[in-house]
């Protein structure tokens, strides 16, 4: 069997990469946490859930004879980043990041920096507002102790049960967005205040540049800490590491 990538998806960075290593005829699979019900198609083969833990994921490396993997998952997915890097090293297969710088401020923008989804909970502690909470659906339940605000939430995919929230509205829809779109959204809400995690990239940015052209300010989830590991932002980088790893791929 060739050598094989493994790149753990779940961005349009990923997507992207995807199609490159199929355009290159490179053998590859595409893993995604589960989260999404309707995953992108992709031009790989893909698989769908969880590893179980870091020997879980290298004891899949083993099985599948995956000899290189990047890491293209979203920035706040920080246990995966770290289970990849410890499972790598335990199965001896070379890792790297592809990853995209985080949004910075710009003339304009008005944001609260807060460092975790805990610190935004506790930032909402205030009178109600109309508030865009553009966090994804696996941590709405965490805002419940707010019920005191209308909530504007954008989801990928439509609930499957009743929400966290008494006062919400759910607009199912799936990026990249239009800034124009999103202010047009943003007014037609009347939002007063949006939350978001500083994803980075392009594909979720319009809320941020639709915010500042309406003067809202924008309650920013920093970061977590990633792991310590290799680290590229663009595809072309991706193959620079591929052709000087010592693979067979063809790159």
């Amino acid at each position: 069997m060739p050598d094989s990538l493994l790149i753990l998806g779940g961005t349009t960075e990923a997507t992207a990469l995807a199609r490159a290593v199929a355009e290159r005829g490179i053998a590859g699979t595409v893993s995604f946490a589960g989260r999404v019900e309707r995953p992108l198609r992709q031009p790989l083969p893909q698989r769908v859930g969880g590893f179980g833990g870091i020997d879980g994921l290298a004891h899949y490396l083993d099985a599948a004879r995956i000899t290189h993997v990047i890491d293209a998952t979203h920035p706040f997915a920080v246990q995966m980043s770290r289970n990849a890097v410890a499972a790598c090293a335990q199965a001896g297969v070379s890792l790297i990041a592809l990853t995209r710088p985080p949004w910075q401020a710009q003339p304009g923008d008005d944001w609260q920096h807060v460092p975790d989804i805990a610190a935004a909970v506790a930032a909402l502690d205030r009178p109600r507002l109309n508030v865009m909470l553009a966090v994804g659906r696996m941590h709405l339940a965490e805002f419940a102790p707010n019920p005191q605000h209308r909530y504007l939430l954008r989801l990928v995919d439509p609930p499957s049960g009743p929400l966290p929230l008494p006062e919400a509205e759910v607009v199912v829809d799936r990026g990249p967005f239009d800034a124009a779109a999103d202010r047009a959204l943003m007014e037609r809400h009347g939002i007063e205040l949006v939350v978001s995690k500083n994803a980075g990239g392009s594909g979720a940015y319009a809320k941020i540049a639709a915010a500042r052209a309406l003067r809202l300010p924008v309650l920013m989830i920093d970061r977590p800490v990633p792991p310590t590991r290799r680290e590229v932002h663009s595809i072309k980088a991706v193959f620079d590491w591929l052709a000087h790893s010592g693979t067979d791929l063809g790159v």
